[in-house]
């Protein structure tokens, strides 16, 4: 990728802050040496590896890799045998801590979604648990190699500290015994040795080294002779803690020595790591997201924010090439972001191809150019005595030198700083050029003719940034399609200049130039009043949608409402048949008991039986809930309540239509097969599903028994009188909920009351016939009650 454009792009700027966000010196050694790829399979790795960090982050917070340092000079060393320091120790101890941490972090648990870009990297972690461990029992930090890292340098340790208490103890006697020789009763370190401060005129009271004395020379540091001979036994120490050291941190490096692999490869990942999680930090704080690449060539930019701009100061742009066109030629008044535009084209593409998120709206295209160039700012230079013009001539000559079809090439004012006629010429013949080579090209201009060539060559495209006259300030907008005016006389009236010297200056623009300029003013005024009607009809589309929005719930409502009052009717009706029927059973009861050895039971039977059809009749003139709507194979669900038309009875539905449309639904007891077309969706269910999970269903008036009812019923342990009181209320239940047949189960026993069932279900006129269970369903011990 181009050197220079990285620097006229401001790239190196987007590496700075990259650089802000790692935390370690290996982290931030990647950042700084980040470069656009051009590969497209690595650019997305790279990409999804940003995005993979940042989903980390915002699942499990930050990724802490301080501390991390360069141990690959250590690592050399244990390569040739040689032994570690104290600090190198530590730094690897910490080295495999952090490997160990970011192991932990981003092990893939069962409730997250599949493995990330990130997976193989931290599972390619090796803590290294052992040495880690033995390190951390020895190295405590830099410094301080720990008592217990042997027995031997306990020992010594604890000896040395002996010896210390015992100089003090011993100084302090001196100070005591001597204390009108002093100058001060404080004891002082001269050249490594425990000294008081004696008076020069007292000196040979004290026997002792003499080691300092004072500037002015009324002061002599004096080292007591006690304190030479237990310094002597206390150095003694030191220099054997010194070489028991030494042959810790040899076995300590000796351990390690194998493992001089996956330490590399732990540096290696975590400082990989750190770059990706600063390039996901970076992602966070500009509010990016992750670009589409494409191998077409077409860069479409949606509300990008350019990323050096501040937050509160950066007006999105919308900017595209490479589909309708291969050229943009923009054009408008100076300061009107036309160069930020060019920019944040440029940066954006080399943050993609660099594995960065752009700060743009989600969905925004870039493609992969081999290279990028850029002719951007005054090139103006008085060591190489080039003009302006020269300047950008000598950019542009390296530009087409180097441009074929995987470049991207961006020109600020081209053809600017000479004459007009003949700059806009050269810069006609240079777009011309790239375009014909396939170069995707950007380039904004002032000049008129440059507007015409847009407009009149095909792949070319006019763009503008728009200018607010009425306030002389841009809105920073990007419209592509419409050439902009350079307002130049609009501005310098608002800005005072006399009405005169305008119309003065507009009697010497060619016929064909004013013409143009007030065809593009006319352009404008239309572009704005169509806008203002588009923004109107969108308001008015806003405001019937609101309105139909409003009166369809109002009929929901309305709606609601009535199924509501028809199934507070339908309640009521159930209410009064059930307690009808309760009242009605519980009479016959009480008369079968008084009248079981008199000759009415008969006609109390044929009354019983008359007021059960009675009842039936009643409940078929009950409310019933209304099917309105015709059911669809799309919209069945196991569990609702249908009407099958051609049988005219309510059912639950069983399965779900098959290729012939066919489904099976659930009577009672009775399943059967139905077409899809026989059946409709009861109202209430599907009013009712509104509010309800799928797959519940609420049973109809008519079969509400026939999903709660059991088909048996257990009669084991009850005297006669009790089972056929049971007995005659669960058969009436039975019938009404539709049921073909029923189990009863009595049990053998005595036989007795076997006996008195099968003896009352003979004088039954519903029951069309009753049998023994099969011998693998109870046999004799149950009855099977078949109804008529």
């Amino acid at each position: 990728m181009n050197s220079k454009t990285l620097h006229t792009l401001e790239f190196d700027k987007i590496i700075a802050l990259l650089a802000e966000r790692a935390v370690s010196a290996p982290g931030k050694a990647l950042c700084h040496a980040l470069v656009p790829m051009t590969d497209l399979p690595e650019i997305e790795r790279a990409q999804a590896e940003t995005e993979a960090a940042l989903s980390r982050i915002r699942m499990k917070g930050e990724l802490r890799l301080s501390g991390l340092r360069d141990v690959s000079a250590s690592v050399k060393r244990l390569d040739v045998g040689g032994t570690l320091s104290t600090s190198e120790l530590y730094a690897i101890s910490t080295l495999l801590d952090l490997s160990e941490r970011a192991r932990n972090y981003g092990a893939h648990e069962e409730a997250e979604p599949d493995p990330d870009a990130l997976e193989a990297s931290f599972t390619a972690l090796s803590p290294l648990p052992k040495e880690k461990r033995e390190l951390k029992h020895c190295i405590l930090s830099e410094e301080l190699v720990a008592d217990t890292a042997s027995a031997e340098l306990s020992r010594i340790r604890r000896q040395m500290k002996t010896a210390d208490e015992r100089m003090h103890s011993a100084l302090q006697e001196e100070i005591n015994r001597h204390k009108s020789y002093l100058m001060d009763t404080i004891v002082t370190m001269r050249n490594g040795s425990y000294c008081l401060a004696v008076k020069s005129e007292y000196k040979s009271k004290l026997p002792g080294v003499v080691h300092d004395q004072s500037s002015t020379g009324s002061t002599v540091f004096i080292e007591p002779l006690v304190a030479v001979r237990l310094n002597n036994e206390y150095r003694e120490l030191v220099i054997a803690e010194q070489q028991e050291i030494t042959k810790i941190l040899a076995a300590l490096s000796a351990l390690l020595t194998p493992c001089t692999a996956a330490l590399l490869a732990n540096q290696k990942i975590l400082a990989a790591l750190d770059f990706v999680f600063a390039k996901a930090r970076l992602a966070s704080s500009m509010q990016a997201s992750k670009p589409l690449f494409n191998t077409e060539r077409i860069v479409e930019i949606k509300d990008g924010r350019h990323p050096l701009i501040p937050r509160d100061k950066v007006v999105p742009i919308s900017i595209r090439i490479g589909e309708d066109f291969t050229l943009l030629i923009i054009t408008g008044p100076n300061t009107g972001g036309k160069t930020v535009s060019l920019k944040t084209m440029g940066l954006f593409t080399l943050m993609g191809q660099a594995g960065l998120h752009i700060p743009a709206f989600q969905g925004s295209r870039l493609a992969v150019f081999r290279d990028v160039f850029a002719d951007i700012g005054d090139e103006q230079s008085i060591e190489q005595s080039l003009s302006t013009f020269s300047g950008h001539m000598k950019n542009v000559v390296e530009i087409l030198a180097s441009a074929d079809s995987d470049a991207l090439c961006l020109f600020d004012e081209l053809g600017a700083g000479t004459d007009p006629t003949e700059g806009a010429a050269l810069a006609i013949a240079i777009l011309s050029f790239l375009q014909n080579i396939g170069a995707r090209t950007v380039a904004t201009t002032h000049y008129s003719e440059l507007k015409v060539y847009a407009l009149s060559t095909k792949g070319v495209e006019n763009a503008s940034c728009e200018f607010d006259v009425a306030t002389l300030r841009p809105t920073y907008r990007l419209l592509i399609g419409i050439p902009g005016k350079s307002n130049a006389f609009a501005i310098s009236k608002k800005l005072g200049l006399p009405d005169y010297i305008i119309e003065e200056a507009k009697t010497h623009i060619e016929q064909n130039d004013a013409a143009f300029e007030d065809l593009l003013t006319r352009l404008e005024a239309d572009r704005r009043t169509i806008e203002a009607e588009r923004k109107e009809i969108l308001a008015y589309r806003t405001e019937i949608e609101e309105l139909k929005t409003r009166h369809e719930k109002a009929d929901q409502n309305l709606d609601e409402r009535k199924e509501r009052i028809l199934e507070k009717a339908r309640a009521e009706a159930e209410r009064i048949l059930a307690e009808a029927k309760e009242s009605a059973d519980q009479s016959i009861r009480r008369i079968n008991r008084l009248s079981a050895d008199s000759g009415l039971l008969r006609e109390l039977e044929k009354e019983r039986t008359g007021l059960r059809e009675r009842l039936k009749a009643v409940e078929k003139t009950a409310p019933k809930k209304e099917a309105v709507k015709a059911a669809k194979p799309a919209v069945l669900h196991i569990g609702d309540s249908v009407r099958v038309l051609s049988m005219d009875h309510d059912a639950i539905v069983s399965t779900l239509p098959d290729k012939n449309n066919r489904l099976f639904v659930r009577m009672g007891v009775l399943r059967t097969q139905v077409s899809a077309d026989d059946v409709v969706l009861i109202e209430e269910e599907a009013a009712s599903a509104k509010g309800a999970k799928r797959g519940y269903s609420g049973a109809a008036p008519t079969f509400g028994k026939a999903s709660h009812i059991s088909p048996e019923i257990n009669l084991i342990g009850k005297t006669v009188d009790e089972a056929l009181g049971e007995l005659d209320k669960y058969l009436d239940d039975a019938l009404l909920a539709h049921l073909n047949s029923v189990r009863v189960i009595h049990g053998r026993g005595t036989g007795a009351l076997k006996k008195g069932v099968l003896a009352w279900l003979k004088k039954q006129p519903y029951v069309k016939k009753f049998e023994d269970a099969h011998f693998d369903d109870g046999g004799e011990a149950v009855t099977v009650v078949t109804f008529r």
